[in-house]
């Protein structure tokens, strides 16, 4: 008796920490910590735990916490906790005005790991009432597409995120070239005409070609002819140190030829800047305070700060942190077009993706992945995260939100014999919502294929909320109604719907994209696109779409 109030105290205390449902992972640790003997038994203790947490869970949190204010009171008193403000090394007074921005290039569909970064600088940004850009770095035209502008601002305000400034790179390509000449007349840029294989083998070692001794003069000169010379024949170099031991700091190119239209302004341009150029000037231009990104900028930081020395602007603070992997995730864009072109994977939506619009469509909501990002911190050591990561974050907010229903997969029809009509209400919700699921039964119903061969013979086992019922070989007889009778009986609880003509066909798109079909019962019909379900013993599930009569739904996840 006393292990099980030990366990019951921590079970509550868990349940009504979160939303009335308690993670058995969670208990052990605790009973351990108050007795340490315990170990010897864990297997004894870990099955106490699950039937314990099942009992409790299947209460509300009212009445949880009824129970753990007569067991153990202490357990509900709340201990002051102070949020870490994981800003606080930015060292920002509360007066500074603030300007943070997110640049992604709209080249392909941003997934889990742009949020990260979109997420932390947008709080910082509202963190000290100041402004966040959304701004897009489309200055490589062969990159640069159309459809991704909208693309991932829509996705970003299905995340939530409302942006005080929308720029576009390419509107400021005057602008650019206007610094790059001032670059050149002070001497700190020249015009390269060396080959590509040339300039990578003279960075690489350290050495400056004889380009580098033109005069500004000179410079201006091929400078103002650039937009008439071929491809690849040309690029503007900055003057900076060939020995540099960073070897981004050994004259990069600023710009360059390229001969493709643009998705926004076509033909207007051939000269175009390269990344380094582009985004520390828009930093500058658009008044950019601090810009969080990700480690890979890490030996770029030096060149983008000299850059806006250089040019005489204000520096932007930038501060790299770790990226977070996913185990068993394609991230790569390259990767994930060609797997598409091939027919390996649905499209950028495909439910094995952690695509914004694949985790969107599979039925994630968008505090699960935010509360997500946040947990991964800002630490410069990176981590490699799994899906049970993610889902953990979406299951809590699932659990407290979405309605219930049966879906019988893979189903068989059984008759249990002497079956009486009922006219049977559950509850949509356990907590929330409680009735809403009306069904009339006779006796004949559909299981699963898999629970009606593991049905115990001759023992009692009991459809949900429904009847008792006793298999004997291959017929199936009704025995009771109450569950006050199935209790103590070791046969088996299984789900059903009841066979009529309004049950509602289901076809449920699995994350290894097979299909499981089935049977679910009629109020699934009242659900709208979009919305997310549990269908019991089954799991999360949203309905993507109605084919004519079938529901068409995507796995969320268990």
């Amino acid at each position: 008796m006393e292990l099980e109030n030990t366990i019951r105290k921590y079970v509550l205390q868990n349940a009504i920490k979160f939303n009335g449902k308690a993670n058995p992972g969670a208990i052990m640790g605790k009973v351990l910590g108050e007795d340490p003997s315990l170990r010897s038994k864990g297997k004894e203790v870990n099955q106490m735990i699950l039937a314990i947490v099942k009992e409790v869970n299947a209460l509300g949190v009212e009445r949880q916490t009824e129970l753990l204010t007569d067991l153990a009171p202490k357990l509900l008193e709340k201990k002051e906790h102070k949020e870490k403000d994981i800003y606080a090394f930015l060292d920002i007074n509360d007066d500074d005005k603030i300007v943070t921005a997110f640049p992604p290039e709209p080249s392909k569909y941003p997934h889990i790991g742009h949020a990260k970064s979109l997420l932390l600088n947008y709080e910082l940004a509202k963190r000290y009432n100041g402004r966040f850009q959304l701004r897009f770095d489309d200055t490589n035209p062969d990159l640069a597409k159309e459809e991704f502008y909208d693309i991932h601002k829509d996705n970003y305000k299905w995340l939530g995120i409302q942006w005080d400034e929308m720029l576009i790179a390419s509107d400021y390509m005057e602008k650019f070239y206007e610094l790059a000449e001032k670059l050149v007349k002070d001497g700190n840029a020249y015009m390269c005409q060396c080959q590509s294989e040339q300039i990578k083998d003279a960075r690489m070692k350290g050495i400056g070609c004889r380009c580098r001794e033109k005069t500004p003069d000179e410079n201006l000169d091929e400078w103002h002819r650039m937009g008439e010379m071929e491809e690849g024949s040309i690029i503007l170099r900055m003057k900076i140190n060939m020995a540099h031991k960073n070897s981004t700091m050994r004259d990069p190119a600023i710009m360059r030829i390229m001969d493709k239209p643009h998705a926004m302004t076509g033909e207007k341009y051939r000269v175009w800047p390269n990344y380094d150029f582009e985004t520390t000037v828009m930093d500058a231009l658009c008044g950019v305070t601090h810009r969080l990104r990700t480690k890979e900028f890490e030996l770029r930081n030096e060149l983008q700060r000299h850059i806006q020395r250089t040019l005489g602007f204000k520096e932007t603070f930038y501060y790299e942190l770790a990226r977070f992997n996913m185990t068993g995730v394609l991230s790569s864009g390259r990767a994930i077009r060609d797997m598409i072109e091939k027919g390996e994977l649905v499209g950028w939506d495909d439910p094995s993706l952690t695509t914004l619009v694949a985790l969107r469509r599979r039925g994630f909501l968008p505090k699960a992945l935010l509360d997500f990002v946040r947990s991964t911190g800002m630490t410069k050591n990176e981590a490699t995260l799994t899906w049970d990561d993610l889902i953990l974050h979406n299951r809590r907010l699932l659990e407290e939100s979405a309605d219930r229903f049966f879906f019988v997969e893979d189903p068989e029809s059984i008759e249990i014999k002497g079956a009486p009509a009922q006219d049977i209400e559950m509850d949509l919700h356990p907590d929330h919502r409680k009735g809403g699921r009306k069904m009339k039964t006779n006796s004949r119903f559909y299981v699963t294929k898999n629970d009606l061969a593991s049905l115990p013979d001759g023992k009692m086992s009991r459809l949900m909320d429904c009847v008792n019922f006793i298999k004997k070989r291959d017929s199936y007889a009704f025995d009771s109604t109450e569950h006050t009778r199935f209790r103590g009986s070791d046969g088996k609880i299984i789900h059903w719907v009841a066979a009529s003509d309004d049950l509602i066909s289901v076809e449920v798109m699995m994350p290894d994209k097979s299909v499981r079909k089935g049977f679910a019962e009629p109020g699934v019909a009242s659900v709208n696109v979009g919305d997310v379900i549990q269908f019991e013993r089954f799991g999360f599930c949203r309905l993507d779409s109605v084919d004519g009569e079938v529901r068409k739904f995507w796995y969320t996840h268990k």
